[in-house]
């Protein structure tokens, strides 16, 4: 499929995917959205070990959902748009390698809940948080009811989602919506800094770290327990495990082969 609105770049095991709709400050459409879902079904985990996601620009990640394909749906249409804007969200989230939002900008709606649906999220110090859909007598539909909650604590989701309110990068530091900001010049290369140090580290270990993180969200304390101590036992099968402590005890370096 070719990308009209998706910018695709190949830096060896790491792939960065920028958004590409400037006019409208990078904001969601259904084409959009069916790009996003074509590039995730086919995104290759043997090839890359990190995805960063950002948008074009130096004003907007992503700016929100097209308030201008929203604004004439009827009941089932609004149910449908939602689900598909979730059901890509949840892609993302379930990837088998980590995900980095590089927030360059306005996170708005739609926006805040791309990053929201990312492993980890750095932004630039112009970037704005937000989840403005009761404004618009509307809530937030990719999941930011579900996400937003589970990241910075209930009160303050409800407070933001209450009031519609936006907050600026440093605020949304202090509430743990973000991991760090950094000046706009120094964004992309921070994220890449950051994959590089996912990506040396044993692949089959850190897609496993993740599903653990992910799976065990649900869980009783002793079930998530259980699955962990399993899954870690599944790691003395791989050969990364078997090079990896070997470089260890022999003072070397491994090259993870993610076998």
């Amino acid at each position: 499929m070719e990308y009209n609105f998706l910018k695709i770049a190949d830096e060896g095991n790491i792939c960065i995917l920028t958004i590409s709709a400037p006019k409208t400050l990078n904001a969601l459409n259904s084409a959009i959205l069916k790009e996003m879902d074509d590039f995730l079904t086919h995104f290759d985990c043997n090839k890359y070990r990190c995805l960063i996601i950002t948008g074009d620009g130096e004003k907007s990640f992503v700016a929100g959902a097209d308030i201008s394909e929203m604004a004439n749906l009827n009941m089932l249409q609004g149910q449908t748009f939602g689900s598909r804007g979730a059901a890509v969200f949840r892609k993302i989230e379930t990837l088998h390698v980590p995900v980095i939002a590089a927030v360059n900008g306005f996170a708005l709606g739609g926006g805040c809940e791309l990053a929201m649906a990312c492993d980890i999220r750095i932004c630039s110090d112009n970037a704005r948080f937000g989840q403005p859909e009761v404004g618009l007598g509307i809530i937030p539909g990719f999941s930011g009811t579900v996400r937003l909650a589970r990241l910075i604590g209930m009160g303050m989701a409800k407070e933001l989602i209450y009031t519609g309110r936006n907050v600026k990068a440093d605020e949304a530091l202090r509430i743990g919506l973000v991991n760090a900001v950094y000046p706009q010049a120094e964004l992309m290369g921070k994220a890449m800094e950051m994959a590089t140090k996912i990506a040396a580290n044993a692949p089959l270990a850190v897609k496993a770290a993740k599903l653990c993180i992910n799976d065990e969200w649900d869980m009783t304390a002793d079930e998530a327990i259980m699955n962990e101590s399993t899954v870690f036992g599944h790691c003395f099968q791989t050969e990364d495990q078997k090079n990896g402590m070997a470089a260890f005890l022999n003072k070397g370096k491994c090259e993870f082969q993610g076998k």
